[in-house]
Formats: C-alpha cells, structure tokens, sequence
C-alpha cells in the first residue's frame, strides 16, 4: 500500500512537472514579456484625433515544402503565432504593418505549396475586424531583382489585396508603401512599372502639401488631377533598407552580432543602391523610414535629417530576442518604442530545467524503493534468523 500511494504521488509530481513547464513556455510566457511594452505617449492638439497605434513588424519568413523542416515549422511558427495573438490581445493595435519576407521560399514555389503557405499565415496573424493587417513584399515573397516575374508578384497582391505600392492614410497619416525589390534601376517592365507610380504618388504627396501651404483658394500649378492625401510627410515602409555601408553604428541588444556589424554591405542585395536610396528620399522626404531585411536592429539618420529603424526579423529561427516595433503617431508627430518576445534560449532552458527535476526525481524514487526494498529484506532476514 505505501509502494503504491508513493508512486501515485510520483506519478502526479511529474505530470505537474511536464504540464507546468509546457504551458508556462508555450502559453503563458508571452504575457509577463509584452506586458512589460506600452504604447509610446506623444501630445496631440485639441480637437485632434488620438494618436493611431500602429505595431510594426518583420521578416516572419514561413518556411515552405523545400526547405523547411517540419519541427522547424512546428516550433517557429507556434512561437510567431503565440507572440502576435499575445500582443493583439494585450496592446490592441488600430493597423499591423509586416515589411516583407513573409514566406521563406515564395519565390520559387508551387501554387500548390504557396496556397499552403498562405492557409497557414492567415491562420497564424488572424486579427478582429478592428484592426487592419498591410503587408508589405519582400525578396522572399516574389525572389531578388532577377528572379521576380509579374506572375510571382500578381499572386502575391491578390492574396493580400492591394498594390504592392501605395499609399495607405489612417487617422490624417500617411504610409508610404514601397516595392523596394523592384527598384533595381535597371528598366526592367517591373523596375518601370514601380518607379512610375512612385513617381505619380510623389507628385500627389507634393500637391497636397503645397495646397495646404497655398491656402484652400490657392491654385497650385502643375497639380490638376491629383488625388488628395493629408498635408503631411509620410512615413516609408520598405522591405529593404536604405543604402548604408554596413552595420558598424548599430547599437542595442538586437543589433547584428559585433563580428558582423563591420561587414560591407552589398548595393541592390542587402540594402538599396545609393542612387534608388537618394530618389526616395528627393521624392517623398519621409519623416521616418521603417525597413526589415537584414533581421536585426539599427537607426540611422540620412542626410542628417531622415531617420530609419531596422526592424528586426520576428521568427526565433533568425533570431533568439525577437521584437517588435509600436509606433504612436499623429499627423504631425510619431514616437517609436520596441517591445521584445521572449528569448529561445529562455524557454530551452526552462524545459532543460524541466527534465532536470524530471531525472532527480525519477532517480529519488529509484533509491528510495531499492532503500525501501533493502530494508524489508534485512527485517524477513533478521526475524527468519531469530526463528
């Protein structure tokens, strides 16, 4: 009866053990973590809307048939899905951007394979109806400048339903969305077909501007026919970064490692050429700059009055602090904040803690019944002498 009720309390102490662990790192982890993240404050006029709330991300990179291992998937996915339904419930964001690489190997997959993928992103970054998911395309999504084809990007606008460069306003804001993969400089149909609408979009932008300035019976010249944005400069949203030479200026805890922060970076493959990089900012002036691509954090100041912010990648398999970027902002003000996930190594270590106990206390039981067993013997074998 002892050996028995011993090893129903044994038996209850290591599914305590192994249920306790899972649900703290596959759960409930990702509260205490976003928890500590809050909207940045900044001031607003009287009679002007709230700041819009606008939680920024990158890099999620969906692992396809090819490549991806089904752990791999298992295990990242899980993570990426918890973090952004997690967030969505405790910080309640207006409008998600994500800047690009959604799918890991969209540019090369079949339409069987990216109709998987797509199911499983929709299933992952599911949001309510009052907040609004605008997705950005990156190289992974429709491949580099020489493997993007109008097929690849056509599939990709038509399962998120808009151009891949527009104009999105929220709350008297406007965000600049740019196919930063087809602005290689080099006439392709794409490259062409891109830089045309940027270049039509920068003229609204600036005819908007001018007629505020001009007054609203003030005649603009050169601005019949464009359409309308808010009077402000818009904020650029772009899968790759802006030209920059390499990461050595990067600081912070999600930085790119320090071996890797003075390694040259390649013009048109890890960031834009210095020309693509120079025209957008003649054009739009963008009062902030948000990119992704390179999967770790940085701030630069362009011609010493632009600023960008790296996003990093949101997936454990680039990164083991993945983050995120909330951004509060008003037409004529933005303040940025970061808010990171929990660490991979964190929750290895949890559940390497986890089978430790889980060994002890196997081994404990061990030694307490072989003790328990040696005992018994000594007692039949001293009452077997007495008789």
């Amino acid at each position: 009866m002892l050996r028995l009720s011993c090893r129903w309390m044994l038996a209850l102490l290591l599914i305590l053990l192994v249920s306790g662990a899972f649900l703290f790192c596959e759960y409930l982890i990702y509260f205490p973590t976003i928890l500590k993240c809050a909207w940045p404050k900044i001031s607003h006029g009287r009679g002007e809307e709230p700041p819009l709330r606008a939680m920024v991300l990158s890099d999620t990179h969906l692992l396809g048939a090819v490549g991806g291992h089904w752990f791999d998937k298992l295990r990242r996915e899980w993570q990426m899905e918890r973090a952004f339904q997690t967030a969505l419930w405790l910080l309640r964001p207006e409008v998600v951007f994500i800047l690009g690489d959604i799918f890991d190997e969209g540019k090369w997959s079949s339409q069987k394979h990216w109709d998987d993928d797509v199911r499983r992103f929709h299933r992952m970054f599911r949001h309510s109806a009052d907040t609004e998911l605008v997705v950005l395309v990156g190289n992974h999504d429709i491949g580099f400048h020489y493997e993007m084809d109008w097929f690849k990007l056509q599939r990709f606008e038509k399962v998120f339903n808009a151009s891949s460069t527009r104009i999105v306003t929220k709350n008297g804001v406007n965000f600049l969305l740019v196919n930063s993969v087809a602005l290689h400089g080099d006439g392709c149909p794409i490259c062409q077909s891109v830089e045309k609408e940027l270049i039509k979009l920068s003229r609204d932008l600036n005819c908007s501007l001018q007629s505020s300035q001009a007054g609203a019976a003030g005649a603009t010249d050169g601005c019949e026919g464009a359409q309308v944005y808010p009077p402000s400069a818009p904020i650029m949203l772009q899968h790759y970064p802006l030209y920059r030479v390499s990461d050595a200026s990067c600081t912070g805890q999600d930085a790119a490692p320090p071996e890797e922060r003075h390694l040259l970076f390649r013009e048109k493959y890890d960031v834009l050429s210095k020309e693509s990089s120079q025209r957008l900012l003649h054009w739009f002036r963008p009062r902030l700059i948000l990119s992704g691509h390179t999967h770790s954090g940085c701030e630069v100041l362009h011609d010493n009055k632009y600023p960008e912010v790296s996003v990093p990648s949101f997936s454990w398999r680039n990164r083991n602090n993945p983050s995120f970027i909330l951004a509060s902002v008003s037409p004529g003000s933005f303040s940025l904040s970061k808010c990171f996930l929990p660490e991979e190594s964190t929750v290895i270590g949890v559940y390497c803690s986890a089978g430790g106990c889980l060994l002890l206390l196997l081994l404990a039981h061990c030694l307490w019944v072989k003790g328990l067993l040696q005992c018994l013997s000594l007692c039949l074998l001293g009452k077997h002498k007495s008789l």
